[in-house]
Formats: C-alpha cells, sequence, structure tokens
C-alpha cells in the first residue's frame, strides 16, 4: 500500500499473516520546553501507525541540529523526551541518524506490524459512519499565540500535554470494538485529513461545528484572526469542497482547517457500534466527540463535506 489514497503511512505485506506498516515524521519545535519537544515528536510520529491499526514495534529517530555546543545540553533534553515517549508506548528505538543545522528538527521514522486483512486504510468508511474525534482542536492556532506571548502559562501546559497524548489506547480500543476505518489529525487539518478518507472511500460527510471540541485558546485567538500560515492554506486549498451554513463563524471555519500537531484520531465507526466506542473510549479518560456523520447517500454536489452548526 503507497501513496495512491494518501493513507496515514505505506504498508508491505511480508507474509499472509504479517505486514509492515512504516511511517515517518519530523518538525521544528512547537513548543519552548526541548524534553517536550521530543517527547511531541515521538508521539507525532507514532500516530501514523496507530491510525493505521498498526502496532508500533521499533524506531529510528531523526535529528538535525545546531552544532553549537551551548545547544549542547537542549540535544540531551530532546533525545530524552523521545525515548521517555517511546518506552512508553512499548516502542525500541534502535537507532537513528544527525545532521548539523541551524534550526533544530526532530523526528522518528517508525515501524509497525499488522494483519494485511485488518488494515484501516481510508479507503474503508462506509456511507452512514459516525465520526468520532479522540483530541481538541485547534495546536496551529495555540502555538502561534504563544510564539507571540499571548498565552498563560495554564494554556502551554494544557497544550502540551495534549500533543504529547499517545494514541496507542484509543487505537486499541476502536480495534477491540470494530470500526470501519481512521486517520490522524495533522497538518492538513481536520477538514484536510477528513477529505482524503472521503474521497479514497467515495463518500460524503456532514460535520456539526458546534460538536467539534476546540481548545478554549484556540476560540478566543481565531476570534483576533490569530493563525498560523499553513491554517490559512488548508483553509483556501478545502474550500471549494465544503459547503459553509450561514451559522458556522469565519472562526469555526479557520479553526476546523487548523494544522495540527499530534492531534487525535478521526474515527469512523458504524453507528450501531457508536456508543460503544464513545463509552470505552470516555472511560479510560479519552476525548470521545461525535461531530458529524459519513451521508448515507452522495449528495449530487462536488462538495465533499456539508458543515453545520
Amino acid at each position: 500500500m503507497g501513496s495512491s489514497n494518501s493513507d496515514d503511512a505505506g504498508v508491505y505485506k511480508i507474509t499472509n499473516d504479517v505486514a509492515v506498516v512504516f511511517t515517518t515524521d519530523f518538525f521544528t519545535p512547537i513548543v519552548d520546553d526541548p524534553y517536550s519537544f521530543g517527547a511531541i515528536a515521538a508521539a507525532n510520529s507514532l500516530s501514523d501507525v496507530y491510525a493505521m491499526g498498526g502496532r508500533a514495534i521499533a524506531s529510528l529517530n531523526m535529528a538535525m541540529l545546531p552544532s553549537d555546543s551551548k545547544f549542547f545540553p537542549y540535544i540531551r533534553q530532546i533525545m530524552q523526551g523521545g525515548i521517555d515517549k517511546m518506552k512508553e508506548a512499548g516502542v525500541s528505538v534502535i537507532g537513528g541518524h544527525t545532521v548539523k543545522d541551524k534550526e533544530p528538527k526532530f523526528g522518528y521514522a517508525v515501524l509497525g506490524l499488522i494483519h494485511p486483512d485488518k488494515i484501516l486504510d481510508n479507503a474503508k468508511a462506509k456511507p452512514g459512519d459516525a465520526l468520532i474525534l479522540t483530541k481538541k482542536i485547534g495546536t496551529g492556532i495555540v502555538s502561534t499565540g504563544i510564539k507571540a506571548g499571548m498565552c498563560s502559562n495554564a494554556v502551554i501546559e494544557e497544550l502540551t500535554s495534549s500533543m504529547a497524548a499517545l494514541n496507542k489506547r484509543a487505537s486499541e480500543i476502536m480495534l477491540e470494538i470494530g470500526v470501519s476505518t481512521a486517520t490522524d489529525i495533522t497538518g492538513f487539518g481536520l477538514i484536510g485529513h477528513l477529505s482524503e478518507v472521503l474521497n479514497a472511500s467515495k463518500c460524503q460527510s456532514r460535520l456539526y461545528s458546534s460538536r467539534v471540541p476546540y481548545f478554549d485558546e484556540a476560540v478566543r485567538l481565531a476570534e483576533r484572526d490569530i493563525a498560523p500560515g499553513g491554517t490559512l492554506g488548508n483553509l483556501k486549498i478545502y474550500n471549494p469542497i465544503i459547503e459553509w451554513s450561514k451559522g458556522v463563524t469565519d472562526s469555526e471555519q479557520v479553526m476546523m482547517n487548523d494544522a495540527q500537531t499530534s492531534g487525535g484520531l478521526l474515527i469512523f465507526v458504524p453507528q450501531e457500534r457508536k456508543d460503544k466506542l464513545v463509552g470505552a473510549l470516555q472511560k479510560e479518560n479519552i476525548l470521545a466527540a461525535h461531530i458529524g456523520d459519513v451521508l448515507s447517500e452522495n449528495i449530487k454536489s462536488d462538495k465533499k463535506v456539508f458543515v453545520e452548526k
């Protein structure tokens, strides 16, 4: 399985019972604390494997770091944050590669395992599926606010905690319940990653902006027109496939296209299993917001996503 359907990771079949899942991701610091940066980078890199329904087993770090000796203590903290998060996930760090770079960048290549018949790829969404989101939206907007000095320490802590949280248990629960498919919400935003699944599955969906869980700070900042370039780029790219109802505000439109870092899983689950999935996630203190549904029948329209208040 390659890139034809914009899936979260590549999959290579080894035997009739075993396939390997490959993914990689790295980025510049999203928070100031180096340890947290390493932990977030690890959680983000693992997420693609979890979204595919796989079990991550090994990783290689990718580090692009300044060679100035003054930066060396931060390197140790970044690496340790990543190692500890991988350990929490039960994933071995078996090596990596480091190059000199003026601006630090860090992440991982991750290897996972999956049964070839149980891959949750983008082409498996079904008409009528409920859409369940497992983390709040708004990391890009809030991160921009933090860089501008507009956010409190409490906001920074909430954001950091969310981005560093693994999607591992949410993935395990969705596999136990039985779902159609899933994707993780990252750089293309909620609308962008949803549209990738809808395109591959030849479906349309209806979302409810009032059901989407946003960081409170993201709402405040978006209403003040604070948003990163990637978010505004997403809005421009995906707007042609969206039909917004009159009640959806401009700030909600921006937030639903916000470029996320280490966002949650968007799970496509049959309606008859929705309540069981939501209950199981909430029992383990995992957010489980029913934000919309795949349409039971496609509407004659070039739009993919219909957003109501």
